[in-house]
């Protein structure tokens, strides 16, 4: 199971460019490009948080764009734009990459700045 979405251009939501997103429960692909391809894919274990951002102009047209905070050399910050059913897919990479850190006994961890309560004592 997985999704598959292109990129369109915000007015009027037609799907006239050559990106295309693929999003399955283990990786999220993009292919970009006519002449020049490229693919770049993220794997749904380092996905970090995920936002959904939308301007009125998107809104207009049933639009969205989600955001990909990753943990990923070539991506840290990955970009679905101008995608149809935003939401539902913001909650399926949300779900995916939980499942897929549980699966993988993949820990995530945070930098508080414990070491600066340790100095202080």
């Amino acid at each position: 199971m997985g999704i598959k979405e292109r990129k369109r251009w915000v007015f009027f939501g037609l799907p006239f460019t050559f990106t295309v997103y693929t999003i399955k429960e283990d990786v999220i692909t993009v292919n970009t490009g006519f002449f020049n391809r490229e693919e770049n894919d993220c794997y749904m274990y380092k996905v970090q948080d995920v936002t959904l951002k939308s301007s009125l102009i998107e809104r207009m047209f049933g639009l969205g764009t989600v955001v990909c905070y990753t943990g990923d050399v070539t991506s840290p910050l990955l970009l679905i734009q101008h995608i149809k059913n935003a939401r539902s897919v913001k909650q399926f990479i949300l779900e995916k990459s939980e499942e897929d850190r549980r699966r993988r006994r993949t820990l995530s961890t945070l930098d508080i700045g414990a070491a600066e309560v340790d100095d202080i004592e």
